[in-house]
């Protein structure tokens, strides 16, 4: 625990790349190795199941720690993380136990099933036996929420770095399903799972946004463009007569979607696709709010197979007649992936994704303006002689997004954030007009430099109209554009509707508080895109 610890205060403390590699890869050289696939793990999102709710620990620590509820309750908004806010008001150890990592996540996992005395017990014994930075790992442990600066990408450099394997061997050895407990960091790094899981998908290919004219990119007919679509990454795979469908989360989602089964039957075993789940009707492509109306169903009634009927549309062969393909470069892949979905018998359901035709950059400039009309992002951009790399490899693929819709509105709550922001109010929420009302249309805490963060800080405590918890009412007077990426109806929402991924798009200071948008600016814009 104490080495793991560091590892975690080492992580926090540098915003560098290669600083938190050296902390990864001296981690993975000198910890016990029972410990390390259970931080393989936890970086990679496979949380256990929460064996004690949030309630009772805050229970238990206001009645350890003799702090009264309501000043614990301040603290918490003031810290901003309940871990950490319980580590620091509890009372100091009375000793300090040298236990490793995995023997904690065992004795926590041990708690399911036991009764509330039990946990409690354990909990308060745990807490009396680490120190103040141990314990806040501890109970970050408990609740699996871990949000440290490392991603995928970097975990599977510095394994690569450590080990001297592959960084592409790696990223496919710790996708999809393995359990620390049963697997040694050894076997986990060569990878010697992979091959007795049918199931399993290969790491996505993923590309960086185009930030610059495409004509940067060099010759036309050195590209092949698609359309970005707007729904859930997905792999299907069939091996040996079963058939899986993976989400880019790693998800197992094959019973979420069955209208997809009959790839049972009219795949190849050794066959692995990717593509976008999206919802088709009548050959169209259905908006990203419908697609919701079927994610994370553990049972589909037949309403919501009518109303939001699912479809493939797959654009990359990733496995072909048993053979890895992924190094033969995005054409060949191509030519077979069109030989097997003419071969298909059923068509309306597993499409070919289609290849957007140009003939210079100028031309797909003015095709991508109408991305909308078919319910994408945008365009995507793929170099005909790529080969299917893990992860993001910067050059081969590009994702051309069109410009996001925009709305000006108001600030009216704010409320602190988390971590390093703990100290600031940097979560907003958003109001447009309705008549003489404001209502709240969404919530955004990305957008703004440090210095702006700051400055809307000190307005929030100068003008803090009300106190509700963490969130303050405060004067509408700051007027912000926001920018999102689709709008749609919404029965959870005062408003009616909701924006899909709301962020700041600027700081509207030339303008005042009554020239902001109205809500029927936003019905309207709804309505546009309905027709």
């Amino acid at each position: 625990m104490k080495r793991f610890t560091e590892l975690i205060q080492q992580l926090e403390m540098s915003n560098k790349t290669n600083d938190k590699i050296a902390a990864l890869v001296d981690y993975f050289t000198n910890a016990a190795a029972e410990d390390m696939p259970y931080v393989i793990a936890m970086f990679t999102g496979k949380r256990p199941k929460r064996p004690v709710s949030t309630a009772l620990i805050k229970e238990w620590a206001i009645e350890l720690s003799g702090v009264p509820a309501w000043l614990f309750g301040e603290s918490y908004h003031s810290v901003g993380d309940l871990s950490e806010t319980i580590a620091l008001v509890l009372p100091p150890p009375i000793r300090v136990t040298d236990r490793k990592l995995h023997e904690w996540i065992k004795d926590l996992a041990a708690l399911n099933g036991k009764d509330d005395a039990a946990k409690k017990e354990f909990i308060l014994w745990a807490w009396d036996s680490l120190d103040t930075q141990q314990r806040f790992i501890f109970n970050k442990l408990i609740s699996g929420n871990f949000r440290i600066g490392v991603s995928h990408k970097m975990l599977v450099n510095a394994l690569a770095k450590q080990s001297g394997t592959e960084s592409n061997k790696i990223m496919h050895s710790i996708m999809g399903k393995w359990k620390p407990e049963e697997i040694t960091f050894d076997e986990l790094i060569a990878g010697a799972h992979v091959n007795t899981d049918n199931s399993w998908p290969y790491p996505f290919c993923l590309a960086y946004a185009l930030e610059v004219e495409p004509v940067s990119l060099g010759a036309e007919e050195s590209w092949q463009a698609e359309w970005k679509w707007d729904g859930i990454r997905g792999q299907i795979v069939k091996r040996n007569g079963e058939l899986f469908i993976w989400s880019r989360g790693e998800e197992l989602v094959t019973d979420q979607f069955p209208e997809l089964h009959f790839l049972k039957d009219e795949l190849a075993d050794g066959t692995v696709l990717d593509g976008e789940i999206l919802s088709v009707k009548d050959g169209q492509v259905q908006a990203f709010s419908i697609l919701q109306q079927r994610l994370n169903r553990k049972t589909i009634n037949k309403s919501q197979l009518q109303d939001a009927p699912i479809g493939f549309y797959t654009y990359d062969l990733l496995e072909h007649a048993t053979e890895d393909i992924r190094n033969k470069p995005l054409a060949e892949r191509r030519t077979l992936l069109e030989d097997l979905m003419e071969k298909l018998v059923t068509k309306d359901i597993a499409i070919l994704s289609p290849v957007v035709s140009f003939a210079n950059w100028d031309e797909l400039a003015e095709i991508r303006q109408g991305a909308r009309d078919n319910n994408s992002e945008g365009l995507m951009l793929k170099k005909l002689d790529s080969l299917y790399h893990s992860g993001r490899k910067r050059g081969d693929w590009w994702k051309w997004k069109i410009n996001p819709y925009t709305v000006d509105t108001v600030m009216i709550y704010a409320q602190k954030g988390s971590g390093r922001r703990a100290n600031f109010f940097t979560d907003y929420t958003f109001a447009v007009r309705d008549g003489e009302k404001l209502i709240t249309v969404a919530k955004a805490y990305s957008g703004l430099t440090d210095l702006e963060i700051k400055e809307v800080d000190r307005f929030v405590k100068k003008n803090a109209v009300e106190k509700f918890g963490p969130v303050r009412t405060v004067k509408p007077e700051l007027v912000f554009e926001i920018a999102f990426e689709g709008i749609a109806e919404s029965k959870r929402h005062k408003a009616g509707l909701a924006l899909r991924f709301p962020r700041i798009a600027r700081w509207r200071k030339d303008k005042k508080a009554d020239e902001i948008n109205t809500l029927d600016d936003l019905r309207q814009l709804l309505q546009s895109t309905l027709a």
